[in-house]
């Protein structure tokens, strides 16, 4: 269960169960509330978790602060689920989001949906030819898809609804750019989704060390920008902020985003007994403040390998822990001659 934090004039109240944020709530919903897995701090009014309604879902969040020389399309939008979220986004006539290609859970009728050449921004789109292809090629090479598509309220009036579903189990994090200086870095593949405007580039690995055994090689993502972005992340997600100086020893796949100030570099895990019977690796990744950083439980590429020595374990028999091995999945009738 989540731990809820509550803020009233400044003043936090917290950690509390769901049951006692849910009377809290009831009680106060004039302040704020905050969750991990949440990427501000929400007026509590729009939580429908806390509200009585019974909703497993984020109700509408306010709109993003934007910069004063913004480009982005400010979005509205609703996360639902817990384990297997989706994000449901609220366009204005004229407005327009982006998500990675495939994404799309459903959409109303008056959302027209078009596929682009690269990341849908604006640079990209008043480019030539070979500003697309350079935007398309960053995308590639990040591990996304040579398209981007492109959904844009082409209605006169009233609002119009699209959601984009994650596709492993985990958390949807809503990200307003202009929060966190107008960059974040970020794990390959981890894009969902974004306000038109959002700029998907890529981040190099500057250090051999850190490329090789970071987890996420030398290429990963870079958003900039001032609007909304959607990153999943595996498992639960957890933010930290760092102080000046402050150092945080991550596994090597559970680092999802940080923020440009962070220093990002890997050290060793320790003698060879740890490197050995840890089961940690070689290396640590090292991370360095000031600044955010989140964290996920559950790396898509844990979960695939569990999963594939699972499936490869002697036909994927049910008693991996039994004492009969092999006899015991003949004996139970699951396997035959």
């Amino acid at each position: 269960m989540h731990q809820w934090y509550f803020s009233y004039n400044g003043q936090q109240m917290g950690p509390l169960d769901q049951n006692a944020a849910v009377a809290q709530a009831t009680r106060d919903s004039s302040g704020f509330v905050w969750r991990a897995g949440f990427a501000e701090w929400l007026p509590i009014s729009n939580v429908a978790e806390l509200g009585t309604g019974g909703s497993f879902g984020l109700a509408r969040a306010p709109p993003p602060q934007r910069l004063a020389s913004g480009v982005a399309d400010e979005i509205d939008y609703t996360i639902y689920g817990e384990d297997m979220q989706f994000v449901e986004i609220e366009l204005d006539p004229g407005e327009s989001c982006v998500a990675e290609a495939g994404t799309m859970m459903y959409k109303e009728a008056s959302v027209a949906m078009a596929t682009v050449f690269g990341d849908g921004s604006t640079s990209a789109s008043s480019g030539g030819f070979l500003d697309k292809l350079v935007g398309a090629g960053k995308r590639l090479i990040t591990g996304e898809s040579l398209f981007t598509t492109v959904f844009t309220h082409s209605g006169r009036s009233g609002k119009a609804k699209v959601a984009f579903a994650a596709p492993y189990p985990g958390t949807i994090i809503p990200m307003t750019l202009s929060n966190f200086g107008g960059q974040m870095i970020c794990q390959k593949d981890s894009f969902l989704a974004a306000a038109k405007g959002v700029q998907i580039g890529i981040f190099f690995q500057r250090k051999i060390l850190t490329g090789l055994f970071g987890g996420e090689g030398f290429v990963m993502q870079k958003l900039t920008g001032d609007g909304l972005v959607f990153v999943h992340a595996g498992g639960t997600v957890v933010e930290r902020e760092l102080k000046a100086g402050e150092i945080l020893h991550v596994d090597t796949g559970c680092v999802v985003a940080l923020t440009s100030s962070v220093q990002f570099d890997v050290e060793q895990v320790g003698g060879i007994k740890s490197i050995l019977f840890s089961g940690e690796g070689l290396f640590f990744a090292k991370l360095t403040g000031p600044g955010h950083v989140w964290l996920q439980s559950l790396p898509f590429s844990r979960l695939a390998g569990r999963m594939h020595a699972a499936a490869s374990n002697r036909g994927g028999q049910k008693e991996e822990g039994s004492i009969l091995g092999g006899l015991g999945g003949i004996v139970s009738g699951d396997r035959g001659f």
